[in-house]
């Protein structure tokens, strides 16, 4: 880009400059207090009220908890309180007007000072609607701030931001996805603002953020409003094709049921289906009530499918379902992943080892690989396939399955035998959490 066709975007994100109306007014938001007082704020009351007629949530908000962040006079915080919500507003700067009207309104609203960063620590809870208005291009890591935002959410959050393309967003939709970096004063003339997106990179960053359906609410030449679901829409009413058949969900890096939201971490889904083509935008996943976008699927054989996809955000310590539908169907049948649990184990105790496929007890026989099964005691609910490891002396064999306990407690564990493993007695020994089992004598053949 040359300096010439630089100027006038430079010059265009300097116009963005308020601070002039701001200082001579005083107030950002404007309002109508309950003795008929008006506060003429630069945002009009008009504006004001539009803008809010525009979030897809419900009038009566009764029930339902809040979070505005970043609510500098709180307009937004009050109308949401107005309305029936319980509130929670932060700022990282107590703001003198908010604590003003806060008192003149008798709001009940928790006012907190917080950066966005410190709200996964602080405890508040989660909220059915989180309001991000006018924040993002103030932050210095917006997808973070997102993820944040997602992970506090559990139905819809509303995002506005300044956006460089508003209003020529659509003429140039297949374009890459940009987002301007701000060093020093480029943007309004200030230094707390950090970047401008471009209307196709704020829906990318809020998808990539997890979660399951973004839609743009209103664009202007500089500003864009979008909606942020949580969920999928209901499925139909009259399914016109069968769900799928969920196999299994597994960790797709180790292939292992448990998950750690300290980790970007994914789901690696494997589900039978008989449609000729399933595209990612076919399906609609979900963990517990949390619809989460797949971002690959493909055809592993025949009626056999795989999809991908990130582990939700603000999921809770314990166990979650899975389960999948495509967008013209019902749900398929659920299978459990466990998120952030510990692996506790006592004492494991092998009961039993025999070769997978004669049956010989206490002997493998080995061509190319060798399979083994083994019977196996005191393993944790949340052991799988990573986590349980079964040693042939010094090698470590490949896990292919791991059954459910049965009536008597006892695990199936089958693991392949590489040929490379030399003929002779081996000790065997399954390993889990640190605990080891007494090793087993077995017969490499």
């Amino acid at each position: 880009m040359t300096n010439m066709q630089a100027d006038p975007i430079r010059e265009a994100r300097i116009r963005q400059d308020r601070s002039k109306e701001l200082a001579e007014k005083g107030w950002y938001h404007s309002f109508e207090l309950p003795d008929g007082t008006l506060i003429d704020g630069v945002n009009p009351l008009a504006r004001l009220r539009e803008r809010f007629a525009r979030f897809p949530i419900p009038g009566d908000l009764r029930g339902k908890r809040v979070l505005d962040i970043g609510a500098w006079d709180g307009w937004f915080s009050f109308e949401a309180e107005r309305r029936g919500a319980d509130v929670t507003a932060i700022d990282c700067v107590k703001a003198p007007h908010f604590v003003e009207l806060h008192r003149k309104l008798s709001s009940k609203a928790d006012y907190r000072l917080l950066e966005i960063y410190e709200l996964p620590a602080a405890s508040l809870g989660k909220f059915d609607i989180v309001f991000l208005l006018g924040v993002l291009y103030h932050l210095r890591h917006p997808l973070l701030a997102l993820e944040i935002v997602c992970s506090l959410t559990t139905d819809i959050a509303i995002v506005e931001s300044f956006v460089t393309d508003g209003d020529t967003w659509r003429e140039h939709t297949d374009d890459i996805p940009a987002l301007e970096f701000y060093e020093g004063y480029e943007l309004a003339n200030r230094y707390d603002n950090w970047v401008g997106p471009s209307v196709a990179c704020l829906l990318a960053m809020c998808r990539s953020a997890g979660f399951a359906r973004v839609e743009p609410l209103h664009t202007e030449p500089h500003n864009a409003m979008v909606a942020c679901q949580r969920r999928w829409e209901p499925p139909p009413a009259d399914a016109a094709f069968a769900p799928p058949e969920l196999i299994a969900a597994a960790n797709n890096v180790n292939g292992g049921i448990n998950f750690s939201t300290r980790k970007e971490e994914y789901i690696s889904c494997s589900f039978r289906s008989s449609r000729v083509t399933i595209a990612k935008e076919d399906l609609r996943p979900e963990v517990d009530e949390f619809g989460v976008a797949a971002y690959y699927t493909g055809r592993l054989q025949d009626d056999w499918w795989a999809a991908n996809l990130p582990l939700p955000r603000g999921l809770s310590a314990g166990w979650h379902q899975v389960r999948l539908r495509f967008a013209d169907s019902d749900f398929s049948n659920a299978v459990r992943i466990a998120v952030d649990l510990p692996l506790n184990v006592g004492r494991i105790d092998c009961h039993g080892v025999r070769d997978a496929i004669n049956g010989s007890s206490c002997e493998v026989t080995v061509t190319e690989d060798g399979y083994v099964s083994c019977w196996v005691a005191g393993l944790p609910e949340n052991g799988d396939r990573h986590n349980v490891r079964v040693f042939l002396g010094d090698a470590r064999l490949s896990v292919s399955w791991l059954g459910a306990p049965d009536a008597a407690g006892f695990n199936q564990i089958n693991a392949v035998v590489p040929g490379s493993v030399p003929k002779g007695e081996h000790a065997l020994r399954i390993e889990c959490g640190g605990v080891s089992s007494e090793p087993w004598t077995v017969r490499v053949v």
